[in-house]
């Protein structure tokens, strides 16, 4: 065989093995047949829905649950969710890289990494440019059985990871007083939204059946509130918390950068995450029900601290809380020794912020003042 025709020979077979190797480039998605759309393929709309495609300026009926509302799970799928211990989910750019493949149009494509999220693909392909460009995931609940009847204020954040979308395996803790699910079960929402370091304006959202195992409690949840922009954020500037502009307990998930029913209106490059940033701390969201606090004043930057009521079974103020999503981050870092010798059974369940006394010469009060309308330029909320 001449040399030409060898070369020829070898680049068709190469571009034939290229064809059979199926599509994983871009985008997340949690992957279990209790989910709407489950077996969506780029075929079944007239544009590309998968469910780890991302949402990005569609009207309601687009986005709210993906468009799958018309695509439920079968009869009998539903996501277990136990009280008071995790439930792992698989998060994946295709369906193939998980325990699911039978049902992919691309079969199995994992490969020797379990918590491979994206084979053959860099952490581009899920948007992050690395361990730190992390920004979190949340699973919402309502306690409704029919996913048609769910509004987006219905829903409750019960859970967060701050480190998803890292790991194919993600475990997100289950809060121990979440009461039972009506007949027929509840209704669960993924989210995710992305680092504007890695990608567009893109949010992820995914609903499934699920149901609350293990109940001790029959607390109900309080109704969910927006979620306020209070952490430091160096990247825009805000090198200080606000604590008293936090929204303390049951908070709605962020609904972001769509034509229509968006809760948040921040900017391009300031997109909000599910991160200390808005009170979304990692782990279960302990305080979430109606007796989990004895006193929850309104979020502004100056309010005092809410308090807990530690007779309710909520048993840790929020600087504890955060303390505790502080230990578990850098555990997760291989970050040993974190405590080193801090103590806090001593902080306070409630802590006034301070006030400037603007009549003795303080200048502080303008600066925060000129800070903030550089905020409102970059599209923040505070």
């Amino acid at each position: 065989m001449s040399t030409t025709r060898l070369l020829t020979s070898i680049t068709l077979a190469a571009l034939v093995g290229l064809q059979c190797v199926p599509s994983v480039v871009g985008h997340v998605s949690i992957f279990h047949p209790s989910m709407y759309g489950f077996n969506v393929t780029d075929k079944t709309f007239p544009y590309d829905n998968r469910p780890v495609s991302p949402l990005i300026n569609y009207t309601f009926a687009q986005w709210w649950f993906h468009g799958h509302l018309d695509f439920p799970p079968n009869d009998g799928d539903i996501f277990e969710l136990p009280a008071g211990q995790p439930a792992t989910t698989e998060l994946a750019c295709n369906k193939g890289a998980t325990s699911f493949f039978a049902s992919s149009e691309g079969g199995d494509i994992r490969t020797k990494n379990p918590n491979d999220v994206c084979p053959n693909s860099g952490t581009d392909s899920y948007h992050t440019r690395g361990f730190d460009d992390l920004t979190g995931c949340a699973l919402a609940i309502a306690y409704k059985s029919d996913a048609k009847q769910v509004q987006p204020e219905d829903f409750t954040v019960f859970s967060v990871n701050q480190t998803c979308v890292w790991t194919r395996f993600t475990d997100f803790q289950v809060p121990a007083r979440m009461p039972p699910c009506p007949e027929g079960g509840c209704t669960c929402a993924w989210l995710w939204i992305h680092s504007p370091d890695s990608g567009g304006e893109q949010n992820y959202m995914n609903g499934f059946k699920c149901n609350i195992t293990g109940a001790t409690s029959t607390v109900p949840l309080a109704a969910p509130k927006v979620a306020r922009r209070c952490g430091s954020d160096s990247m825009n500037g805000k090198w200080h918390a606000a604590p008293g502009n936090c929204t303390y307990g049951a908070k709605q998930p962020l609904y972001w950068f769509q034509a229509e029913r968006n809760n948040m209106f921040e900017g391009t490059y300031a997109p909000p995450f599910y991160t200390d940033l808005y009170e979304f701390r990692d782990g279960a969201q302990d305080d979430i029900f109606e007796d989990s606090y004895s006193f929850l004043p309104d979020p502004s930057p100056t309010a005092p601290l809410p308090i807990l009521n530690t007779t309710a079974g909520t048993s840790s103020s929020p600087a504890r809380r955060r303390s505790a999503s502080m230990r578990r981050h850098r555990k997760n870092r291989g970050i040993v020794n974190d405590d080193a010798g801090f103590d806090d059974s001593s902080l306070p369940l409630m802590a006034s912020l301070p006030v400037l006394n603007t009549t003795a010469g303080t200048s502080s009060v303008r600066h925060r003042s000129a800070s903030r309308r550089r905020h409102w330029k970059r599209g923040l909320s505070y």
